[in-house]
């Protein structure tokens, strides 16, 4: 227990159990502090189901709870040596802790990496008290308002499709591994990315907007993701295979599915990227990140 009786914070160790609680988290942070933005519920989400993601060392991640309920927490970035380290307003005097317990435990042997929102004046003078010092790595959040008009022609040939992350798992790989740049041997995919259905629990798959070709291949994708009740979507992930691209494909997907999010009550969209694209289709930059490393 804590002062006269208070219920006291305790920390443990991620385990599968506490999905939801982490997530929970993360809307709660991002309604509280929307610079909080760059690590919200749905990169969450979409991380933990990323085929990069060092899913068996998740146990090293760190939650700081109070009761049920997770108000701070240490997590890393797909792999060791970038984290997030958040906690709510109500226990900001827990962030040197959390910060101390991912130097200790997150790092790789390059150090560890944390993006600190610019003007977060408490969290760069914890940073800096620890030995943690600002690096030319950044990261930017982009935003667009949705009371717009979000119409965009698809291009000749080409329909709207929403595939499903199990049934179509493997058109979804495939549209990953040209659309990433990963080549277009289809042998060479087969081999090397083996088909695994990916189950995101919050993840609605109307939301995820592809551009089909009269042979069913799948060319463009959006998904993006929607929290019921809240303001705003979060862009992830964008691509198209390189023999579509500039003819407008990926606008008409980002649209469609900024379009559907609207209809949910989203208000506005998020996209962590500081890519000229973006503000070309009507993001404009809101939010910037500076990353500060302790080697």
């Amino acid at each position: 227990m804590g002062a006269e009786g208070a219920p006291a914070v305790r920390f443990r160790h991620y385990a599968p159990g506490d999905y939801e609680a982490v997530c929970d988290f993360l809307l709660d942070l991002c309604e509280a502090d929307p610079r909080c933005v760059n690590w919200n519920w749905a990169r969450f989400e979409w991380m933990m189901e990323h085929p990069e993601f060092h899913k068996e060392e998740a146990g090293a991640m760190g939650l700081w709870t109070l009761g049920d309920r997770v108000v701070g927490a240490a997590i890393y970035d797909m792999y060791f040596g970038e984290a997030f380290c958040g906690v709510l307003p109500d226990h900001a005097d827990l962030y040197p802790a959390v910060l101390d317990y991912a130097w200790e435990n997150l790092r790789d042997e390059q150090g560890l990496g944390v993006a600190v929102p610019d003007g977060e004046r408490q969290k760069r003078e914890a940073l800096e008290a620890q030995g943690f010092v600002p690096a030319e790595q950044t990261e930017t959040i982009q935003t667009i308002r949705l009371d717009r008009d979000l119409r965009a022609p698809l291009p000749e040939g080409l329909r709207f499709a929403s595939p499903d992350p199990v049934e179509d798992a493997e058109r979804l790989q495939w549209l990953f591994w040209q659309g990433f740049d990963h080549g277009e041997d289809r042998e060479e995919f087969l081999r090397e990315d083996p088909v695994a259905p990916r189950v995101r629990p919050h993840f609605d798959p109307r939301l995820g907007v592809a551009a089909e070709n009269g042979a069913g291949e799948l060319v463009s994708l959006c998904c993006l993701w929607h929290f019921p009740g809240t303001d705003y979507a979060y862009v992830e992930p964008v691509c198209t295979v390189p023999a579509y691209r500039g003819r407008g494909a990926a606008r008409a997907v980002i649209f469609e599915a900024l379009s559907r999010a609207r209809a949910l009550g989203a208000e506005k969209a998020y996209v962590i990227s500081d890519m000229e694209f973006y503000g070309k289709l009507g993001f404009s930059k809101e939010y910037h990140y500076t990353f500060y490393w302790k080697k």
